[in-house]
């Protein structure tokens, strides 16, 4: 995402939320063609930020108070030289309440309007101002071949409040959505701008609370918080005596024939992230490459089991999963993190393996599935999991009782009392493997140094996507391994070691 994200609402809400706040606020006495005038006002504030030379824009206008919001703009933008057109899509006879006063204001401000269908080009900016957060089902006729007009338009398009189509609450496209290059919100920052289809949907997403009351806003529970610096936890200074003993001794489980680079990877990460010892147990013959690559981390060749036991009752924290493989030496090794009572995570293969069954994870360990993975742990298809992120990590949390981490375009974590959290940094670049070994290591880091899984998952979380969208932003291509040292330095930025 091209925005500073830092700089935006911590507060996440779904649709419904925001309604109810635009309800509140206007009980208290802001009505709502005022809350209206300041939408339409923040919206030509960001069409003449992002595009102040084009002098032109069309408003394609629905039936609710969307429209509303578009029928101002486009007075604003008539009364400041620009040439504006309205197309309706719908009946503008059909407009009620303040979206109505809108639409004759703009008649009697001489704005153009006409059916949007008696035109043969969309001309400038266009605003979509076509369905806002009030859609229910999939989109149907006229709107669907609106939406389809504006996507093959070529145009930049701003959209108001979401991008007509958008699912406000999951981050879903409703059949179709608009495809915008900026959007601007209002009120409450929309959670399904941030996930799923949202941010690729969204553009830039801006944000304006319209001078809402924050004792109002605080009325309404957030449905997320968004992760941020400000919100994350932090680890404690070292204390000049400090000394490995106090960081914890970190355990991999992980990395069957022809995949010890990803054990590896997570070992290393959580060695560079603090964790006091590192152990790493994999196969006999990876033994010589990772002393090679890295000879701080103790590494034990495992044939079996027996000769694992010894070290695991001595490991504060166990990352499991990565490399594992689902044969016999994976179940076994996953069996003794199983029986195991000590801060765990597992990911790859140990999901896979959990999704038989056969195995139940420890009360309160981190899990970190992509959608697939999450999709075998529920009972779902992948699309089933895309298609209401938020819902599928809450019910992964509440079903394994743990921390859920769900990877993809705005990760979320969940735990099983219902707290969700929200990243909304990363990079297309990070599509690329071993990054999530990486993670496993972050986490298991910050676990082993004592934060509780839910902030160890979440700072991890950060940590590693601000990394990837960082190093991203060089091109594709991107290396895991890279990710590491990179991680560890903004570790130290967020929670320094000395004071």
């Amino acid at each position: 995402m091209s925005q500073n994200t830092e700089q935006m609402p911590v507060s996440l809400y779904r649709a419904a939320q925001v309604r109810e706040l635009d309800r509140r606020l206007i009980a208290a006495g802001t009505p709502g063609v005022v809350l209206m005038q300041r939408a339409a006002h923040a919206a030509w504030r960001t069409l003449r930020r992002h595009w102040p030379t084009v002098g032109c824009v069309t408003v394609l206008a629905g039936q609710g108070n969307n429209a509303g919001d578009g029928y101002l703009l486009a007075v604003l933008a008539q009364r400041a030289g620009w040439r504006v057109k309205v197309l309706a899509v719908g009946d503008p006879r059909r407009l009620r309440g303040d979206a109505a006063a809108a639409a004759e204001e703009a008649r009697v401000a001489g704005v153009v309007c006409q059916d949007w269908r008696n035109t043969s080009s969309l001309d400038g900016v266009l605003v979509d101002a076509l369905l806002g957060t009030g859609l229910s089902g999939d989109v149907r006729a006229p709107y669907i071949d609106a939406i389809s007009a504006i996507n093959a338009s070529g145009r930049p398009v701003l959209a108001l409040d979401v991008p007509s189509g958008l699912c406000a609450d999951t981050g879903r496209a409703l059949g179709l959505a608009v495809k915008a290059s900026v959007t601007v919100t209002f009120i409450g920052m929309k959670i399904g701008l941030l996930t799923g289809e949202g941010p690729a949907l969204a553009g830039e997403c801006v944000f304006d609370d319209l001078q809402a009351d924050p004792a109002i806003l605080e009325q309404v529970p957030a449905a997320a918080q968004r992760l941020a610096s400000v919100t994350l936890q932090a680890l404690p200074a070292r204390s000049p005596t400090a000394h490995k003993g106090r960081f914890g001794h970190l355990l991999v489980l992980g990395g069957d024939r022809g995949t010890g680079g990803a054990a590896l990877l997570s070992a290393e990460a959580a060695l560079r992230c603090g964790a006091g010892m590192v152990s790493l147990a994999t196969r006999p013959e990876h033994i010589a490459a990772a002393l090679a690559r890295r000879p701080e981390i103790m590494t034990l060749g495992v044939d079996s089991t027996y000769r694992l036991h010894a070290l695991g009752e001595v490991a504060d924290v166990l990352v499991a999963g990565p490399g594992l493989g689902v044969a016999p030496w994976g179940r076994a090794l996953l069996s003794l993190a199983a029986s195991r009572a000590v801060p765990q995570l597992w990911d790859a293969d140990a999901l896979n393996l959990l999704a038989e069954g056969l195995l139940q994870l420890p009360a309160g360990a981190v899990i970190t599935p992509h959608p697939g993975e999450a999709g075998r742990l529920l009972g779902w298809s992948t699309a089933e999991v895309q298609a209401d992120r938020p819902r599928a990590v809450l019910a992964l949390a509440q079903r394994y009782n743990c921390v859920a981490l769900l990877k993809g375009a705005g990760t979320l974590i969940a735990d099983a009392q219902g707290r969700l959290a929200l990243c909304d940094h990363g990079h297309p670049a990070m599509a690329g493997p071993g990054l999530g070994d990486v993670l496993a290591g972050v986490i298991g880091a910050l676990l082993a140094q004592g934060l509780s899984p839910f902030d160890a998952a979440s700072l991890g979380c950060w940590l590693h996507a601000r990394a990837g969208e960082r190093l991203g932003r060089e091109g594709r291509g991107l290396a895991a391994s890279e990710l590491i040292p990179l991680v560890r330095r903004l570790l130290e930025e967020h929670s320094p070691c000395l004071s």
